[in-house]
C-alpha cells in the first residue's frame, strides 16, 4: 500500500476516507509483522483517522 499523507487525505471525501481506512487496515493485517509495509499501512491509518477526527463535529 502507498502511504496516504495528511495532505492527500484532506483532498478526499469522508466516504472515500472510510473506504481507504478499510483498505489500509486490510493491508496492515496482511503484511508481515514488523515490516515496512505494515508500518506504512499503520501510518496511513493514522493520517486518515486524524483527518476524520478533524472533520467530526465538536461537542461543546
Amino acid at each position: 500500500m502507498k502511504l496516504v499523507t495528511r495532505f492527500e487525505a484532506a483532498k478526499l471525501s469522508t466516504v472515500q476516507l472510510y473506504g481507504l481506512r478499510k483498505e489500509a487496515f486490510f493491508a496492515f493485517t496482511a503484511a508481515p509483522r514488523d515490516s515496512e509495509a505494515q508500518r506504512t499501512a499503520l501510518a496511513s491509518m493514522r493520517h486518515i483517522e486524524d483527518e476524520l477526527a478533524e472533520r467530526a463535529p465538536a461537542l461543546r
